[in-house]
């Protein structure tokens, strides 16, 4: 061996070799992310850290080392035998194809590495799936995948791994891809991670049969094969291979060497190994020293370890935390894990060390060591608590989750979590494992795991069972089910309603055959759970006879309608008896028992009507009306009444269905004298039956000589409703004398809407005489104005544009649209004075800014009277006075179709001069796609240098798709097919969009085989599209429609370690360093000087050493650091301290403060029972609980499903007379704890009574329940409730609850959800100032730019594009993303947006802090000023109140 080491000295050695990397570079980045390696298996590969004397390319160097930082290499081999036929069959679009794919594939994987440094198998699975759909894949997506079945699968055993590999690797080859040299390589370091023992010589026969020639890698990669082995022969066999070749000898070679020698039992020719290298010209890296480390881990030799660790400190080498991580796996691997602390506690925690400690953890557990993935994984918690954003810890979840997946011992697991829980690093650990047993179907273990909760005192739900008697329900297995509910028995847990019906029942074929059951089985048969399930399983089945029966007996139970509505509603739905079915209403509705929630009311009764009706179809309801009909006549029989609301919902569903007859039965139910109403016709017109009640309410007034201005307002106010203008006069004109201010408004209002502006002038004349300082609000100002000069009536609209500026009355955005369209009325009539007039008269008295939309009427004055000339010099005028240039567009267009080229001439220099020649070309060329010159226009986009302004082309495809027209739309898609830079994706994407808009299935069709003859590979949102748009056709899809498979993460919070204090004293000695002997004054101090400091443990210490020496301190000093402890979660040094002090001080009690963070620190903790104690506690001490404490505490109870104690919290708030909380605080979690409970309908009812039963609650918001709803992934609670909230929206009128559950899918990212629920609540559209709120929400923090242009582009009119845009650029200046604050810029100027100061502020930062140049200038003042500015405008901008 030593012969031939001395022959690798005398190897010709080329540095140029190493730096012949061909191929793809373009990936490299992102290939060497991938596959930098994962901890937990052999480090095999090279990394050239050392220059060589010798043909040094530097340039190539420098390239090479910024790519690819220490990745393996490879030379792609040529073999023109087996590739010639195959490159010539294959087209240039075939293979255009191919590296789009590889790049989505190589996104999605790399993606997932940087987040957490691993894939998952479902993720690769999908991806391999997915190449193998399109039938060709390539030989970049072979390569890719294949380098995926190694360390990056740390949760995949090294059999499957390898298994999984040969499947891809024999099905794409299948499948037609042709393999290199760089895919035998890849496949070798398959085997080398995964310790997959093969025949180096039998691979390399393999290679040979394939005509694929060995390259450099190969011959590295077949040597570490026999070093793994420990076989030196076989790898100087190879060695011989590459000194024939005249291949260079590299540092991995040499690695491998120092692995295979030890690994044959010769240590010394291990360590003789680095002088050999030193002899050849190569000095050791931290690789090798790495190897050798390595090889000693193995041995157990921690001596020598450690001596190498100094070795390397003193030639300034350094390891990688993830280095050591490797010596950590290969102790433990050896049975050596007793020095597995030593090797860790040098590690630095570097910024990548978690996921990679992670990723050590899921190889060690996979491996079968998770005794020692546990003390890993605690010396890393403390970094993940840091970034802990919850209020329940969950650390070691994946650790929990994968303990479970490979099927570890209850007893390890369980005490795993005993652990964490007693670290307080997780909240329910054990909770969690269960969850994850039964998501892994290993019943045995869910069940051992529940009995080691019921031991623990942990709470057992009834859900937990559910997946058990799933097992058995689908082959009505009896047996199985009985005992599955023995188990429960056995450990203490009844089974509620919810089991009983949905999981138990249904297995037997009678309820007396369950009784029989129970009965054998000693079960009792007269709980109210088993009892309400039988009301549901006979409800269900229509067994009214028998369900009548249970219900009269004297000796039932009291139980709420709510446990059993859905079920009864279901077997109503047949009006198999009519008259059973009223009795049972009768029943309800009269006997207590089941009206438990509000026993004084019969709103629950009349809820179930209103759901019995929602519940059925349009086509039930017409084949059943007559049996409804008899229905209804029975209830009214037996003086059964409901609520006018409820009769409202009822009816708007009736009339939905076209049943006017029924809905007269269901008024007959309604109580008239209770809702003030004297006929049935005042209930069934509404408004005319309120209108009469008032006008007689105002002639009594007014013979009594009593005040009557409210009412006549009232009065007016309805007729303003009914648009019955001319009675509304007779009233002003009879009552005169009570006319208000505000009731002029409105009439003023309604004359405007009528047209009549005679009447209207003359009442705003009147209001005048009557109090001529009362304003009036813009948008009645602007109505005005309209109206005024319609008419001819200029000098008066004038007029009261001038009356505006007297009284400080500020245009907002919707009375400026106003202006707009009353000018624009005017452009239609040709009276270019009146809009010249009317626009100077705003800009001049500054009642708005110049824009696009003020100025443009102007230039279609003049195109619709065609005189493009005017149209032209109207445009420079614009141009020059304010900075816009409105409608040139039309103009360009206008001129094509006259075909007046000199003109045209003259505009495109002006538009050249102005804006630049790209903006010129995109001009022409959107004109001729709109006149239908498609020939002209592509002669334009074909322009050489003509890059893709994506904000243009975006431009023309919004303006196609709202405008419907299918065929320029059509034509820019095809001709901007070779546009530089061009998003062919997103080109597409706009054309299904109208697709879907029109409905044109077979348009979408055509364009997705365009799409394939193009070879492009669309992103996952266009295939979605256009799989919407087949299915909504009932046509097949011929693609499999994508899924979202991960999220990419919001931001990585830096994790920061608390440097050590340089002195190495003890607290004592601080504090005594300046004196001999300390006092009480100098440690009370000390100690709250380091609480202040943060430096609490000191503090702690310093406390435990005035205890030991009987000093006492005060209670500020205690209860300080008591403050500081529980800030940082620590309850238990709290407590101990909090006992010290009750030692020293008899009546020492938490101040207000200590006592709110210990409720938060106990909610925290899941300690809730004693956080209800201590929040008891304070009340009775006469303490106040603060607003967050009081919070957290509700959502703990909420989160433990306990009714009860947050009504009794709610209860105590409420004699707190200073604060002052949401009532939405106890009804949000209240229904969260029936969710909780499995209770939903009594959430679902809880929640829509907040909106149904109290009209000044329609403002308030239940997105916090939706939200909890949706992390906890309950799809049957987010069902019921997305059907109450479409329910409010089109039944009741009241919105915000669908607009909540639309921003909440909106803000997690859920965009299909928030489409659909558009479509359904179309309502939704015009909750303006709910989503300009969330807008400011999203934009105070970064990350959200994505959420605002997903609600724009579904809601694009909620808000001025002025202020969208300024929220934008706000977020862009967040995220420091000047890309996209400059596209954002340049369509702001395409469509004549006028940035704000403070946008072009944000805008300048940004390209100062990128050392650019800036295209504007700078605002001169301070961020501060322009936001105070912008801030008092938009104050002065709200108009006064009319009343």
């Amino acid at each position: 061996m030593a012969a031939l080491l001395r022959s690798a000295r005398l190897l010709k050695y080329s540095s140029a070799s190493l730096l012949q990397v061909l191929g793809n570079s373009r990936h490299a980045p992102a290939a060497g992310r991938l596959y930098s390696g994962v901890v937990g298996t052999p480090r095999i590969g090279f990394c050239v850290r050392q220059a060589v004397p010798g043909r040094l390319n530097v340039n190539s160097l420098l390239s090479y080392r910024s790519a690819l930082p220490c990745v393996s290499c490879r030379q792609y081999g040529v073999v023109p035998e087996q590739r010639g036929l195959v490159r010539d069959e294959a087209s240039v679009a075939v293979r255009s194809k191919q590296a789009q794919q590889f790049d989505w594939a190589l996104e999605k994987l790399d993606s997932s590495v940087r987040r957490t440094g691993r894939v998952t198998k479902t993720l690769l699975l999908r991806i391999f799936h997915d190449i193998c759909r399109t039938g060709y894949p390539s030989g970049n997506q072979a390569l890719l995948l294949l380098r995926s079945c190694g360390s990056l699968l740390p949760e995949v055993p090294l059999t499957e791994r390898i298994e999984l590999a040969q499947r891809i690797w024999d099905k794409l080859q299948e499948l037609g891809s042709i393999y290199d040299v760089s895919h035998y390589n890849a496949l070798l370091k398959t085997y080398l991670q995964n310790e997959f023992k093969f025949s180096p010589t039998d691979f390399l026969a393999k290679m040979e049969a394939a005509n694929v020639q060995p390259n450099r890698v190969t011959y590295q990669r077949l040597i570490a094969a026999y070093c793994e082995d420990g076989d030196i022969e076989g790898a100087s066999t190879i060695l011989g291979f590459m000194k024939s070749k005249d291949l260079p000898i590299t540092e991995a070679v040499f690695n491998s060497l120092v692995t295979g020698h030890a690994r044959a039992g010769d240590m010394d020719s291990a360590e003789g190994i680095l002088s050999v290298m030193k002899g050849a010209g190569i000095e050791p890296g931290p690789d090798t020293y790495l190897s050798l480390l390595n090889v000693y881990a193995e041995k157990g030799d921690i001596a020598k370890i450690k001596q190498t660790q100094e070795t390397m400190e003193n030639a300034d080498i350094h390891l990688m935390d993830r280095d050591l991580m490797q010596v950590v796996f290969s102790l433990t691997k050896a049975g050596h894990q007793q020095y597995v602390p030593e090797i860790v506690e040098h590690m630095r925690h570097e910024r990548r060390y978690v996921p990679d400690a992670m990723n050590l953890c899921l190889s060690l557990i996979t491996h079968g060591h998770e005794e020692t993935a546990f003390s890993v994984l605690k010396s890393f918690t403390g970094l993940l608590a840091d970034t802990q954003t919850n209020d329940s810890p969950d650390l070691g979840n994946f650790f929990l989750r994968h303990s479970v997946n490979m099927d570890k011992s209850v007893e390890n697991i369980a005490g795993f979590c005993k652990d964490l829980k007693d670290s307080g690093l997780h909240s329910s650990p054990l909770q969690f494992t269960l969850l994850c047993a039964l998501e892994a179907k290993k019943t045995n273990m869910a069940v051992a795991l529940m009995r080691r909760m019921k031991e623990e005192g942990l709470p057992l739900r009834p859900h937990y069972f559910w997946p058990l008697f799933t097992y058995h329900q689908k082959d009505k297995n009896i047996p199985g089910v009985m005992e599955a509910l023995r188990g429960m028995q056995d450990l203490g847990v009844p089974a509620d309603v919810d089991t009983f019906s949905n999981y138990i029942l249904p297995s037997f074929a009678s309820l007396d055959s369950a009784h029989t059951s129970f009965k054998e089985a000693g079960i009792d048969l007269d709980t109210d759970s088993l009892i309400a399930a039988e009301l549901r399983t006979e409800a269900s089945r229509g067994n009214f006879a028998r369900l009548l029966s249970l219900m009269s007996s004297p000796a039932f139970p009291a139980i709420d309608l709510s446990a059993f509505r859905s079920s009864l509603i279901s077997g109503f739905r047949g009006f198999h008896d009519v008259e059973i079915m009223a009795k049972i209403t009768e029943l309800l509705y009269k006997d207590a028992r089941f009206n438990q929630a509000v026993p004084e009311t019969s709103e629950n009764v009349a809820y179930f009507l209103y759901s019995l009706i929602d519940s059925m179809n349009e086509g039930e309801v017409q084949s059943k009306e007559e049996k409804l009909r008899e229905y209804f006549s029975l209830l009214k029989n037996m003086n059964i009444n409901i609520s006018l609301n409820i009769f409202r919902g009822i009816r708007n569903i009736l009339e939905s269905y076209h049943v006017p007859e029924l809905i007269k039965d269901v008024l007959a139910l309604v109580d008239k004298k209770e809702n003030g109403m004297a006929t049935d016709v005042a209930l069934l017109r509404g408004l005319e039956g309120r209108l009469s009640f008032l006008e007689k309410t105002l002639a009594e007034l007014k013979a009594e000589g009593k005040p009557a201005n409210s009412t006549l307002k009232k009065i007016i106010a309805h007729l303003c409703t009914e648009e019955k203008m001319e009675k509304a006069l007779e009233l002003k004109t009879q009552y005169e004398a009570d006319m208000t201010p505000a009731t002029y408004a409105m009439l003023i209002n309604m004359c405007c809407r009528h047209d009549n502006a005679e009447e209207a002038l003359k009442l705003k004349r009147e209001l005048a005489r009557k109090d001529s300082e009362v304003a009036l609000d813009a948008q009645k100002y602007v109505a005005l104005v309209q109206v005024l000069s319609k008419h001819g009536k200029l000098e008066e609209a004038i007029d009261m544009l001038k009356e505006m500026k007297e009284k400080d009355v500020s245009l907002r955005d919707g009375s400026i649209s106003l202006l707009s369209r009353t000018m624009n009325t005017a452009a239609m009539k040709g009276d270019a004075n009146t809009i010249r007039r009317l626009q100077e008269t705003i800009f001049t008295l500054g009642l708005a800014k110049p824009s696009n939309n003020l100025c443009s009427p102007l230039i279609a004055c003049y195109l619709e009277s065609g005189d493009s000339a005017g149209a032209f010099d109207a445009v420079v005028e614009c141009h020059k006075q304010y900075n816009h240039m409105p409608k040139i567009h039309d103009l360009i267009c206008s001129l094509v179709e006259k075909g007046d080229a000199a003109l045209l001439q003259k505009v495109m220099e002006f538009s050249s001069h102005e804006r630049g020649e790209m903006m010129m070309l995109y001009d022409l060329f959107f004109a001729f796609l709109q006149t239908g010159r498609y020939k002209e226009a592509r002669k334009i986009i074909e322009t050489p240098g003509l890059r893709a302004r994506t904000t243009r082309l975006q431009w023309f495809a919004e303006k196609c798709i709202t405008a419907q027209q299918m065929e320029p739309l059509e034509n820019m898609v095809d001709m901007t097919i070779k546009l530089f830079e061009c998003d062919r994706d997103d080109m597409y994407h706009y054309l299904l969009r109208l697709c879907k808009e029109t409905n044109d299935w077979r348009k979408a069709e055509a364009t997705w085989m365009k799409m394939q003859e193009e070879n492009l590979a669309p992103r996952e949102r266009t295939l979605r599209l256009l799989a919407d748009i087949l299915k909504n056709n009932n046509q097949e899809v011929p693609f499999e429609v994508p899924e979202v498979w991960f999220e990419e993460v919001k931001g990585q919070p830096e994790m920061f370690l608390e440097q050590e204090s340089r002195t190495g004293a003890s607290p004592r000695e601080r504090v005594t360093s300046s004196s001999k002997e300390a006092t009480v004054e100098d440690y009370k101090l000390k100690l709250l000087s380091l609480c202040k400091k943060g430096k609490v443990q000191e503090a702690f210490d310093i406390l435990k050493e005035t205890d030991s020496r009987g000093m006492v301190l005060s209670p500020a000093a205690y209860n300080n650091l008591i403050k500081a402890l529980l800030a940082r979660g620590n309850i238990e040094d709290a407590i101990a301290v909090k006992n010290i002090a009750a030692d020293h001080i008899p009546r020492f009690c938490l101040s207000d403060m200590a006592n709110n963070l210990l409720i938060i620190s106990q909610v925290k903790r899941c300690q809730v029972n004693d956080a209800m104690e201590i929040f008891k506690g304070m009340l009775q001490a006469d303490q106040v609980p603060s607003h967050l404490a009081i919070t957290r505490l509700v959502q703990g109870l909420a989160s433990e499903g306990n009714t009860q104690d947050i009504q009794g919290v709610e209860a105590l708030v409420k004699t707190l007379g200073s604060v002052k909380l949401s009532s939405m605080l106890f009804v949000n979690n209240t229904a969260l704890a029936h969710i909780k409970n499995g209770e939903i309908d009594r959430a679902v009812e809880l929640l829509e009574s907040v909106y149904t039963q109290n009209t000044e609650s329609q403002n308030t918001s239940i997105s916090f329940v939706f939200r909890k709803v949706l992390d906890a992934n309950n799809e049957a609670a987010l069902d019921r409730l997305s059907a109450m909230a479409e329910r409010l929206c089109n039944h009741f009128a009241s919105y915000r609850s669908a607009a909540d559950l639309f921003l909440v899918y909106l803000d997690m990212g859920r965009t299909e959800e928030a489409k659909f629920l558009l479509q359904r609540c179309a309502a939704v559209n015009e909750q303006k100032d709910v989503m300009f709120t969330y807008m400011l929400q999203a934009a105070q923090q970064p990350g959200q730019a994505d959420k605002i242009k997903r609600l724009t582009e579904l809601i694009p009119d909620f808000t001025e594009k002025e202020n969208i845009y300024a929220h934008l650029m706000k977020c862009y200046s967040l995220d420091k993303d000047l890309s996209s604050a400059k596209a954002l810029y340049e369509r702001m100027q395409a469509e004549g947006v006028k940035a704000e100061e403070l946008t072009l502020k944000r805008l300048a930062l940004l390209y100062t802090e990128a050392g650019e140049t800036l295209p504007f200038q700078e605002p001169p003042e301070s961020f501060r000023f322009y936001a105070d500015k912008l801030k008092k405008q938009r104050l002065e901008s709200l108009g006064p109140a009319d009343d």
